[in-house]
């Protein structure tokens, strides 16, 4: 060390010696140039220089310069080079040597030259005329060798301080050795350095972990076999004992300073035995030293009683927690979630397509069996494994696809070794390997002998690899998680059939009208789907029916029994029975229904309904309902209203009449029909359900689609315990200039006048093509109201979709369509109306009965029939 001391201070000394002489140098060309041009700006040089005798003004002017700056020479030279002035006299008139070239050109030089009297630093100035051209140049030189003298004062300084430099360092290094030799007890450094390493390597070789903590409870060092068994974090050491995330017990026996003998302290799924002595005993700092001994294998016989206990506690609860609902996805996570962490670091259950879709599961066809990602659960979300939802195919060459085919367990204890594991996907197996995933257990889950699919246990942090232990209590958990996952998908069968079954029975779609503006949501139940339906029939004379209704219970009984009544309604309208009537005729084929059926089991416990008819001429409603929840009115002002009408008894009761309310709605009107599944829920009253469903539609102007999706939005949780039909219906109203009425006196002769006013109405209409057929259609039905029926006798049409003829009178008796022989006089005005209209029919009304006919507009040429 003290020779490396030397070499630094004579190279210090060196360096300051040779920049001394550099910044002398420096200085010397600052001076010769500052000279130079301070002699060539001199007033009167450059007229001297154009004079006929220069030498006899620039000589002694030179001479008096070089002497006073102490300069070697100042030379005023013309712009040939020849010398004007000089301190050798001989040398007058002579040619400068050098480059002074760029001085005569206009520009200041400065280098070191070789001169008559050696080596010099030499600066040369122009001297230029008032008019900027150069008159000549001044050179100034210092000799190097005076250049040097200029450093020589200070080397003696500079060395002699080197020197001290180099006494006070030796003495220094002297007093440092002798401490340390006698701290070190005489060791020398390659004494110390060796018995270092011994150490460390003993420290950090040994299998007991050994901690030492400062008197300030900080920990000062921990060796590897500490920090794995304590799992201590990297920036361990300097921390309080208490601060770095141990168990509560072993913290505060390390931080309490006190002696312990082979104390039982737990450190994760380890049992230690901590050992604490001082460290100041042998003249130490004060402190404490631990020794830290994994205990864990002395107690292997009673730890795999305590793995069996653990096992069968897995176990209970597994059959407490898996299979708490019907659902396939549900209960697979729930089998995940069992096993991991406990069991596994990681577990992922695939199941078959046709198992999640409730179909029967098949073996595979071809070169695949598909299986689909259902259930994923880790210790952490970074690891590679594929995630839920994926599609995973087993081929039956690989070892995965020949376990769930033939139904045997697959059991990897070393994943590295597995070339076989690896083929199917080797970039997909590289990054698990990389993730640390070092075993894996497959099992199938098998019932009734078919593979529904096949769970996966992964180990990654859990050193130990999967055994025949392992592999027996596997089976186990997975076997009873097969029997709820088996439920769960005939479960899953079951409700998908009815679900088809009952959106099969369900309107497609909404029918083309222009008296509504209708748009429907329909939500199962969550639990099996019910008995709810709705309906949108049009009716004769621009009016439509809505019809909402529900069958108490759920499941398939429910769903047949639905699409019977909605069946039963729709034929009921094609009668165009009033709304209390059509609920007085489904009530007695309920009654009769649950009469025949009610010995085998499959009575109808219950049926409500609604049948509301809307007429987009008079724009009113008319409503009946059988023990169903009453509309909800919402106008165009945004006020919303639950009309009072009689609720009436369910379906089936019989006995009681029905009761129909009729009032009066403002086009752009909303009428809300819903079933009580919207508004009635087993934590809500339904008085706080209908409350709710004001809120939901009030102060908004918003279309029927737009006001389905709120109300849903408002009222619905994510799954309805009971199905929810909810129908809205906007009304609109047929257009005064669109229709005509006129009354008819009983006179077979005004049938002619008939045609012509509708002749002149079709016209205005610009439904000139139907004039034809309209006057045949009419005059059939007026002539037979004229002739079989009571004043008063009225004609109506109306231009909606098609062009609506209506014929009405006083009498019930209500005509009927039949084939007239060759030789009747009549009995052909029917047959004529129901040729030439697409439809035809009677309804009755309060005063009577009405003939209608509906024409095609725009459709093709009637047909020519023989009269």
């Amino acid at each position: 060390m003290l020779s490396i001391v030397v070499l630094l201070v004579s190279a210090a000394v060196v360096a300051l010696v040779v920049q001394g002489r550099r910044d002398s140098m420096s200085a010397a060309r600052a001076q010769a140039l500052s000279v130079a041009q301070a002699f060539a700006h001199a007033p009167g040089v450059a007229d001297a220089l154009d004079s006929k005798d220069p030498t006899k003004v620039l000589q002694p002017r030179a001479e008096e310069i070089r002497q006073s700056t102490g300069v070697e020479y100042v030379i005023v030279a013309g712009t040939n080079g020849i010398r004007y002035t000089h301190r050798d006299i001989a040398l007058i008139g002579k040619k400068i040597p050098g480059p002074y070239e760029e001085a005569l050109e206009g520009r200041s030089v400065t280098r070191t030259v070789s001169a008559s009297r050696g080596r010099s630093v030499a600066s040369a100035v122009p001297v230029r005329r008032r008019d900027g051209s150069v008159a000549g140049l001044v050179a100034v030189g210092i000799r190097v060798e005076a250049v040097n003298r200029l450093a020589y004062p200070s080397m003696p300084l500079t060395i002699g301080a080197g020197v001290a430099a180099l006494a006070l360092t030796t003495a220094g290094a002297a007093l440092v050795s002798r401490r340390l030799r006698r701290q070190t007890r005489g060791l020398g450094p390659a004494e110390m350095t060796r018995m270092y390493e011994h150490h460390d390597a003993v420290l950090h070789a040994v299998r007991e972990g050994v901690l030492i903590i400062g008197a300030d409870h900080r920990l000062l060092l921990a060796n590897d076999e500490a920090r794995r068994l304590l799992d201590l974090p990297a920036d361990a050491e300097g921390r309080a004992v208490t601060d770095l995330g141990l168990d509560p017990g072993t913290g505060e026996l390390l931080a309490s300073g006190q002696v312990a003998t082979d104390e039982l302290r737990p450190a994760g799924d380890r049992l230690l035995a901590v050992n604490l002595r001082p460290t100041e005993e042998r003249g130490g700092q004060p402190g404490m030293v631990a020794t830290l001994r994994d205990t864990t294998e002395l107690r292997a016989v009673t730890g795999r009683a305590e793995t069996v206990r653990e096992r069968l506690t897995l176990l209970y609860r597994a059959g407490a927690l898996i299979g708490t609902t019907l659902d396939v996805t549900t209960t697979a996570q729930e089998l995940a979630d069992v096993a991991a962490p406990g069991f596994a670091d990681c577990v992922t259950v695939d199941l078959a397509d046709s198992v999640l879709r409730g179909e029967e599961p098949r073996l595979p066809v071809g070169d695949a069996m598909n299986l689909r990602r259902t259930a994923v659960r880790g210790v952490g979300d970074d690891h590679p494994l594929y995630p839920a939802g994926r599609v995973i195919g087993f081929v039956p060459t690989t070892p995965e696809s020949l376990g769930t085919t033939v139904g045997h367990t697959w059991i990897v204890s070393d994943l590295t070794t597995s070339q076989r594991w690896r083929d199917p996907d080797p970039e997909h197996a590289a990054r698990i390997l990389e993730h640390g995933f070092h075993s894996l257990l497959s099992v199938p889950l098998r019932a009734r002998g078919v593979i529904l699919g096949v769970a996966n246990f992964w180990r990654a942090q859990n050193e130990s690899a999967f055994d025949l232990d392992d592999l027996s209590f596997a089976e186990e958990l997975v076997a009873r998680a097969a029997v709820s996952v088996d439920n769960a998908w005939r479960y899953t069968r079951e409700h998908e059939m009815a679900v088809t079954l009952q959106r099969s029975l369900l309107p497609r779609g909404l029918p083309e009208q222009n008296a509504l503006d209708v748009a429907y949501r329909y939500l199962p139940a969550q639990a099996g789907v019910g008995g709810d339906w709705f309906d949108v029939i049009p009716l004769s004379g621009a009016r439509v029916a809505l019809v909402v209704g529900d069958v108490v219970g759920h499941g398939l009984h429910a769903a047949a029994t639905m699409g019977r009544l909605r069946t039963t309604v729709l034929n009921f309208s094609t009668l165009d029975l009033a709304p209390d009537e059509l609920l007085g005729h489904l009530d007695e084929l309920v009654v009769r229904m649950d009469q025949d059926e009610g010995t085998g089991g499959g009575a109808i416990t219950g049926a409500t309904c609604l049948y509301a008819i809307y007429d987009a001429v008079s724009g009113r409603f008319t409503i009946a309902r059988a023990g169903h929840p009453g509309p909800a009115l919402v106008l165009p002002d945004g006020t919303v209203s639950f009309p009072e009408m009689p609720a009436g008894l369910p379906l089936g009761i019989g006995g009681m009449p029905f009761e129909m309310t009729e009032f009066q709605v403002p086009e752009g009107s909303r009428l809300v029909l819903y079933t009580d599944g919207l508004v009635e829920r087993r934590d809500r009253d339904i008085d706080d359900g209908l409350e709710l469903l004001r809120r939901s539609l009030t102060d908004r102007d918003r279309t029927p689609e737009e006001t389905c999706d709120d109300v849903l939005d408002a009222m619905m949780p994510s799954h309805p315990g009971d199905d929810v039909a909810l129908l809205v219906a906007r009304t609109r109203t047929l257009d005064p200039s669109r229709r005509i009425q006129w009354e008819v006196p009983p006179d077979p002769a005004a049938v002619a006048g008939v045609r012509k006013q509708a002749i002149r109405w079709l016209s205005d209409q610009g439904l000139d093509e139907e004039g034809f057929v309209t006057e045949l259609i009419l005059s059939e039905l007026v002539t037979n109201a004229i002739r079989y029926g009571s004043e008063p006798i009225k004609v109506r049409l109306l231009h909606d979709r098609s062009l609506i003829c209506e014929v009405s009178d006083c009498s019930s008796t209500s005509p009927h369509l039949r084939y007239a022989a060759t030789t009747d006089e009549g009995g052909r005005g029917l047959f004529l109306v129901a040729q030439f209209a697409e439809r035809w029919g009677a309804r009755y009304t309060d005063r009577g009965k009405v003939i209608w006919s509906e024409q095609t507009l725009g459709g093709p040429p009637p047909a020519q029939w023989p009269l």
